[in-house]
This record gives C-alpha cells, structure tokens and sequence, in this order.
C-alpha cells in the first residue's frame, strides 16, 4: 500500500480529459464542436478559412488593422495578407517589449489543384488534369465523391468565386478506379505506386453538345455550360486557383459522438481553437497574436507561408501604431520576449496499426492536448527542439489553469516524422513549441479528432494567452 502511494506520487501518469471533466464542461464541448463542424463546411480552402475568419473576426468586435491609425490596450483588429493569411490581434496593457503571446496554425490541407490547361477529352468522356498538393496516399483520393473549389479570373479582371458539389443538388466529381476483376498488375504494385499522379484525373462530363460534329463535342459542352454559368473561356483556367477536395460534409463519428470526423483537421482544428480563443480572451497584460498560414503542407514557402516575411512586418507595424515608432532595437526586443505556440496536429495511436507508435512517446485520442517538444524526421532533422525553460513555464501555466494535456513524439525516431511551422519562428528567435490536437488517419480525405482533445486546445491556448 505504501509503495502504491508512493508510485502515485512520484509516476507521470496521462490523464483522460473525460474523467476529468465536469457535466457543464462536456455540454460547452458538444457546443463548441457543433461550431467546429460548422467552420470545417464553410472553410475546404486556405481563402474560404480566410474569409470564415474574417467573418467571425468582425463578429466578435475586431476591425481591420488598416482602419485605425492607432492602437490601445484592449483593441482587436486583424490582417489579411493576400487571400490566404490572416492574423488576428488583441492589445495588452503591458509594456510590447515583454513580448508578444502568439498562437500559429496553418489552413492549407492536401487536395489535389487543377492544373494550368486541364481540360481534355478521352473516349468520349470530359476529364481535368490534376497536380496533387501535400502528402497524401493516392489511392485514398479515387471513388470518392469531390467538390470543386476556387477562384477563376476572366480575361477582362473579374474575379469568379467557384463552389461546386457541396449543394445537396450540386453534381459531385470523382476519380475513377480500376474494377479489381482487371486489376491484377496493379495490386501487385506498393501502395505508393498503385495509382500515379497523372492518373488523377477527374471525371467531369460525357454528354457532347447538342449538334456538333467536332470530335471533342464533349468537352465543348463542358466548356459551354462553364461559359454560361461563370462567363469564362478555356483559357482563363490559367490564371484560376481551382482545388479539388471531398464533397462531403463534417460528421459526429461513434455512437456517443465522441468525435469529430472530417476533410481538412490539419490544421484547421488547430486554426479553429486558435481563432475561438482569441475571440474569448479579454484584456489580456501581453498582446495576444493569432497567426494563420499557408503552405505548410509544402514547406512552409512562398510569400502567404511562413517563411515570408508578413508575420515580421505585421508586428512593426502593430508595435509603430501601439507606440508611435519601430526601430529595429525596440523590433528585437519585442521578438526576443515573444512567445509562440505552433500549433499543429500530432498523431494518435491507432489500435489497426499500433506497430509504428512508441507507446510511451505518442499521443492518444482523448488524452488531451498533445505537446511535442521537438518534432522533424529520425534524427531530429527539420525540428524545433522547445528548451527545457520554455516546456516547464508552458506545463506549469496548462496546470495551474487544470487543462489535460499529454506529450508526444511522431511515431518510432526511425518510422518517419515530420514538420511544423515551429523551426520558421524559432529562427526570428522566439520561444516556441508544437503543441496540437491528435487525429487518426491524418491527411486521409476523412481525419478523425476526439471532442476532448479540441475542447483541451481551445482551454491551452486560453491559458497561454490569459497567464504568460
């Protein structure tokens, strides 16, 4: 008996965040996760996500940056940088020399883009040629039932907003399969291999055009139906961002609605929580910063990822309108005390492949937010490795405010990894750490998170903002 005791004084043990909680808590959970489905159906792309955001944003009190000409303690305004970033700001009143609070996600999610000509005929049937974008198994993405998303810009400037497939009356696209009777040789290939990008392409006609004797009636009819309905040629597909992504909707998953199954979780759980906790937090002592990203997925570049340079020009000019200057001295100052959490996704074990997971090192579904010290690939390459000052000051901050949380690796050190936003902040010289919510079949068409696990990153991020 007194080696039990003593065993529970002395062992880390991980916590389930439902025996931890309270009735009223997992009623605002279900609350809040109604509102996370919500936000997954509005926002498929890194533009819809900014345009949710900014909807939200201006519910909630906050007004464009570019509409003030300066700030004050309790002010909240946001930025967008080019359709695809938005950053979200609320004024401390301390002195913005202790440092900034940020909390970073990113929006952008694998899918598969049109490519620049990708309209094309074949036995009689319309196809789009496609380029997938991010990390995905290929094979997940045929037989599926797929939306098409984005924005086409016509030749005379007009910008067209296109959203077709999520309507329940919508038509929906597809990538055709191969019948298993007929495919012998292909199963015989790694699954790496079975379906080549070139072979996703999307089926999106085969009717011709009343009339016609040209031998590509079919994607003439095509063309004509997308000319009268958006007023477009073939040739503005040059110019147009069009994305391919899943049809369906966000879904409760388990008979207790334990989870939340969808397209797009990473990150846009991580998006979600950071944007619902900086709408709740209320004047805080160091300005609280939501940052949302694009192109993680491939590397983070490119000027809306987080290498550009938008995150270091917002803060001069958040710091020049809060104080009336910006030099470099004081921009240093405010960078070197800043604080950031990356917030990014982890991996929870999975019972159907529990053989790439070191148990004791990973993160599990409904154990809470996941903190990863470091993340990157076997040898730690590609990481940010959080000091061991910044993890104790962020564990002692999660356990005073009683959030459940959990540490974790990606997988066994020689099974893979992978990367985050974190090692891009860490380079401006700013604390940081991967910190996330779990999801089962990450990057699959449907991800899975339990409604804990997001509730506990909502209250992380709460914490962070309100006592750092």
């Amino acid at each position: 008996m007194i080696d039990k005791k003593m065993y529970e004084q002395l062992a880390y043990k991980p916590k389930n965040v439902y025996d931890c909680m309270t009735p009223e808590q997992r009623r605002e959970m279900m609350d809040m996760c109604e509102e996370y489905r919500k936000f997954l159906d509005a926002g498929k792309t890194e533009r819809e996500c900014v345009k949710t955001a900014e909807k939200m944003a201006n519910e909630h009190g906050f007004v464009p940056f570019d509409s003030v000409d300066s700030l004050k303690p309790g002010d909240k305004v946001y930025m967008i940088n080019r359709k695809k970033n938005i950053l979200l700001a609320v004024i401390g009143d301390g002195d913005i020399t202790e440092g900034i609070n940020i909390v970073g996600a990113h929006i952008d999610s694998p899918r598969l883009d049109l490519k620049q000509n990708p309209l094309y005929q074949s036995t009689e049937m319309a196809l789009l040629k496609t380029h997938y974008y991010g990390g995905m198994k290929k094979y997940q993405w045929t037989a599926l039932p797929l939306a098409l998303h984005g924005v086409i810009y016509t030749k005379d400037g007009n910008q067209v907003e296109v959203c077709i497939g999520e309507k329940d009356d919508d038509p929906v696209f597809c990538v055709t399969d191969l019948l298993p009777h007929l495919a012998k040789t292909q199963m015989e290939k790694k699954l790496s291999e079975a379906i080549e990008g070139e072979a996703l392409n999307i089926l999106i006609g085969g009717m011709g055009i009343n009339g016609s004797d040209i031998d590509d009636k079919v994607k003439l009819n095509i063309l004509n139906i997308l000319n009268i309905a958006y007023g477009i040629k073939e040739e503005d597909f040059i110019s147009a961002e069009l994305e391919v992504v899943p049809a369906f909707k966000a879904r409760n998953v388990g008979l207790d609605n334990s989870f939340v199954g969808a397209y797009g979780q990473d990150d846009r759980v991580c998006a979600f929580t950071s944007l619902k906790s900086i709408f709740d937090i209320e004047a805080p002592h160091k300005t609280a910063l939501c940052l949302l990203v694009d192109k993680e997925e491939i590397g983070s570049t490119g000027n809306t990822g987080m290498l550009s340079r938008f995150i270091d020009m917002a803060i001069a000019e958040l710091i020049e309108k809060l104080t009336g200057k910006c030099d470099m001295l004081m921009f240093n100052r405010v960078i070197r005390n800043s604080a950031c959490m990356s917030s990014d996704v982890s991996a929870a074990v999975d019972p159907n492949y529990i053989e790439v997971f070191e148990k004791q090192n990973s993160s599990y579904a409904g154990h809470g937010m996941a903190l990863m010290k470091y993340t990157g690939s076997r040898g730690k390459s590609g990481a940010s490795d959080a000091s061991s000052e910044f993890v104790h000051e962020i564990t002692t901050i999660l356990n005073n405010d009683n959030v459940i949380w959990q540490t974790c690796e990606l997988g066994k050190v020689d099974q893979g990894g992978g990367g985050t936003i974190a090692m891009y902040i860490a380079n401006l010289n700013i604390d940081v750490i991967d910190c996330g919510v779990p999801v089962l079949s990450m990057h699959s068409p449907f991800e899975v998170t339990a409604k804990g696990d997001i509730y506990m990153a909502y209250k992380t991020y709460m914490a962070f903002y309100r006592d750092r």
